[in-house]
C-alpha cells in the first residue's frame, strides 16, 4: 500500500506540466475572462483544442467533409477582427444582389423599373416613389407622374440612362416606355452576364479572404501554429459559405432570366 501511494504522488505535477504544454502558445485570455490559467485560460484553451480536434478528426478520412471550426471572435481579437471580415464578405454579396437587380432584368414587369433612381432638386428618389408604374401590354409600360409633374423630365432621363436600353416618350405628365420584345438570345446573353458578374464578385471575395489570412500570418511568431491554422481555416470556411450563397443567387437569377 505504501509503495502504491508513493507511485501516485508525482501525478498532480505531471498533469500540471501536461496542461501547460497544451495551453502554451495560445493567445492571451480575452478581456473579462473569468479563469486565467498560465498564459491562457482553461475555458479558452479547451475551446481552441476542441475546435482543432473536431476539425482534424474527419479530415483524416480522405474525401470526407471536414467539421466546422468556430472560434470565438473575442478570443482572437488581438490578431484579427473576424466580425469585420464577415462584414466585408457580406458587402460583396450585397453588391452582387444590387448588380443583379439593377442591370439584369428581362423588362417584362413594372417592377423592372423600381430600382431606377431619379435626381430631383430635392435629392435622389426611387422612380416608384415619384410615379405610378403600370404595364399596358407586354411591350408598353406607363409611368404616371401626376403627383410630381415637375420631375417628369428627370424621370424620363433616368429611365433612358438606366442601362436597360429603353427609350421613354414623354406625353405631358405621362411617360410611355416601349419595351423591346425579349428574345431567347437576349435572355441567354443576360444569363452570361450574370455568370460574369458572379465570377467578378468571387474574385473580390478572394481578395477579402487573402487580406484576412495575411493579417493572421503576421502573428505566426507570436502565437501557436494551431492558432494560426484554426484562424486560416475559419476564414476559408467563411469565404466558402459566401461563395455558396453567390452560387445560389446566380442559380435563381439564371432561372429567372431563362424562364
Amino acid at each position: 500500500m505504501a509503495l502504491a501511494l508513493r507511485c501516485l504522488r508525482p501525478l498532480p505535477s505531471l498533469l500540471q506540466r501536461s496542461s501547460f504544454a497544451v495551453t502554451r502558445g495560445l493567445p492571451r485570455a480575452p478581456r473579462g475572462c473569468p479563469a486565467p490559467l498560465l498564459e491562457g485560460c482553461g475555458q479558452c484553451a479547451q475551446q481552441m483544442l476542441l475546435s482543432r480536434q473536431l476539425a482534424t478528426k474527419k479530415a483524416k478520412g480522405k474525401g470526407q467533409s471536414q467539421a466546422k471550426v468556430n472560434i470565438s471572435a473575442a478570443l482572437v481579437e488581438d490578431i484579427i477582427n473576424l466580425e469585420e471580415t464577415s462584414e466585408d464578405m457580406q458587402a460583396v454579396i450585397e453588391a452582387l444582389k444590387e448588380d443583379f437587380s439593377r442591370n439584369l432584368n428581362v423588362r417584362t414587369s413594372p417592377g423592372a423599373l423600381d430600382h431606377i433612381t431619379v435626381m430631383t432638386k430635392d435629392g435622389r428618389f426611387p422612380l416608384n416613389q415619384l410615379g405610378q408604374i403600370s404595364q399596358k401590354s407586354p411591350q408598353l409600360m406607363i409611368v404616371n407622374m401626376t403627383n410630381f409633374p415637375e420631375s417628369t423630365a428627370a424621370a424620363a432621363k433616368a429611365i433612358r440612362e438606366s442601362g436597360m436600353n429603353l427609350n421613354p416618350e414623354v406625353d405631358g405628365t405621362m411617360i410611355r416606355v416601349p419595351v423591346p420584345k425579349v428574345t431567347r438570345e437576349h435572355r441567354e446573353s443576360l444569363a452570361k452576364l450574370a455568370k460574369q458578374s458572379t465570377n467578378k464578385s468571387k474574385e473580390a471575395l478572394r481578395k477579402v479572404r487573402s487580406k484576412s489570412i495575411t493579417q493572421v500570418k503576421k502573428f505566426k511568431n507570436k502565437v501557436s501554429e494551431d492558432t494560426i491554422w484554426l484562424l486560416e481555416k475559419q476564414i476559408q470556411q467563411m469565404a466558402d459559405e459566401a461563395a455558396t450563397e453567390m452560387d445560389k443567387l446566380l442559380a435563381a437569377k439564371t432561372k429567372e432570366l431563362l424562364g
